[in-house]
C-alpha cells in the first residue's frame, strides 16, 4: 500500500505543473453553457444547458484527427432534464442524472440517478433505468462516478448529510448497489462537496468543495488518496494551476490517457477600452468569458 500512495502523490505533483486548456473551443459557438466531460475512447458526453439551466440535454461528440465534432444529442436524452453522464471503463455503461418520472404518476420529479446499458459498444442505448431506493431517495441525487468494480459515488442532499451536499458511497455487491450512506468528515463537512470523480482502482478522489477556508474564492477541485487502512486521507486543495477564483466543479479522469477534465466558470476577459463593436464582441464571445465551460489538464506520469 505504501508504494501506491507515493505513486498519486507523484502524479498530482506533477500534474499541477500542466496547464489547464479548453476542450470543445470549435463548439463554443454551439454551445456556450456546457459541462460535465466523459470520454471513452474517441466518443465524449458533456451537458448542454441554456443560459439559466433550464433546458438541460446530454449531447455526444467524437474525436477525429484531434478534434470533437459532430455533435448528436444522446438517443435517451432530449425530453427531460439529464445531466452528468459518467461512462464506465467498458464503455457499454452510462450514468447520469435526470428529473424524468419513473411512471406516468410521477410529476414534479426530484433528481435521481439513471443508468443505460448497452450489450456491446456497437449497439444503441436502451431505455434509462432508475437505480432504485439503495441509491435514490425523495432528495437529490446527481453526479455518479463508478469504479472498475462497480462501487458507485455520487453528490446527494439527503437527510443525513452532514451539511448542504455531501458525497455518498454505495458498495456494489451480489449484483446490485447498497443502502448508500454519507463518507466521512475527511471529505464531507457541514458546507457543500459534490461532484465526486472516482478512480477505478478506488485509490483517489477528486471532487469539489464550495468557499472551504483553503479555497481560491468559489468551488475548488480537491483530492482524497485511499491510505494503508482503507480509509480516505484529508482532502488536499489541488491549488491554483487547476483551481481558479471562480467555480470550479465536475471532474473526470481519462486515466488510459492522463488527462483530467473539469468544469470552469473562469474569467479572464480583457478589461482595457474597447473601441469598436467587434472588439468588443470577441471579447464577449471568448472562452474564458465566466461561461460554464470545459477544461483540460495534462497529467505526466
Amino acid at each position: 500500500m505504501k508504494k501506491i500512495f507515493v505513486f498519486f502523490t507523484l502524479i498530482i505533483t506533477l500534474q499541477l505543473q500542466a496547464q489547464v486548456q479548453p476542450v470543445l473551443p470549435e463548439l463554443s459557438q454551439q454551445f456556450t453553457n456546457i459541462r460535465d466531460f466523459t470520454v471513452f475512447q474517441n466518443h465524449a458526453w458533456f451537458s448542454a444547458q441554456s443560459p439559466l439551466g433550464d433546458i438541460s440535454v446530454i449531447v455526444q461528440v467524437e474525436k477525429s484527427d484531434g478534434v470533437w465534432k459532430n455533435p448528436q444529442i444522446a438517443s435517451f436524452s432530449g425530453k427531460y432534464h439529464d445531466l452528468e453522464p459518467f461512462i464506465t471503463h467498458d464503455g457499454l455503461s452510462l450514468y447520469f442524472a435526470s428529473n424524468r418520472p419513473e411512471n406516468d404518476n410521477d410529476k414534479n420529479k426530484d433528481y435521481d440517478i439513471w443508468v443505460v446499458s448497452r450489450k456491446d459498444l456497437t449497439s444503441a442505448w436502451p431505455e434509462p433505468r432508475n437505480l432504485g431506493s439503495q441509491v435514490n431517495s425523495d432528495g437529490n441525487e446527481f453526479y455518479p462516478s463508478l469504479t472498475k468494480s462497480g462501487n458507485l459515488y455520487f453528490t446527494a442532499n439527503k437527510s443525513d448529510s452532514k451539511g448542504k451536499d455531501d458525497i455518498y458511497f454505495s458498495e456494489f455487491k451480489d449484483g446490485a448497489f447498497q443502502k448508500s450512506y454519507s463518507l466521512g468528515s475527511e471529505i464531507n463537512t457541514d458546507g457543500d462537496e459534490y461532484n465526486a470523480y472516482v478512480s477505478k482502482d478506488e485509490s483517489y478522489l477528486v471532487f469539489g468543495a464550495y468557499k472551504r477556508a483553503d479555497g481560491l474564492g468559489s468551488g475548488d477541485l480537491y483530492i482524497s488518496r485511499r491510505n494503508s487502512d482503507g480509509n480516505w486521507g484529508q482532502a488536499d486543495n489541488l491549488g491554483e494551476k487547476v483551481n481558479s477564483a471562480q467555480m470550479d466543479y465536475c471532474p473526470f479522469v481519462d486515466e488510459e490517457n492522463n488527462v483530467l477534465y473539469l468544469t470552469s466558470r473562469r474569467n479572464n476577459l480583457d478589461t482595457t477600452e474597447f473601441t469598436n463593436l467587434e472588439q468588443l464582441l470577441q471579447t464577449f464571445n471568448s472562452i474564458e468569458n465566466g461561461l460554464s465551460r470545459i477544461y483540460q489538464v495534462k497529467m505526466s506520469l
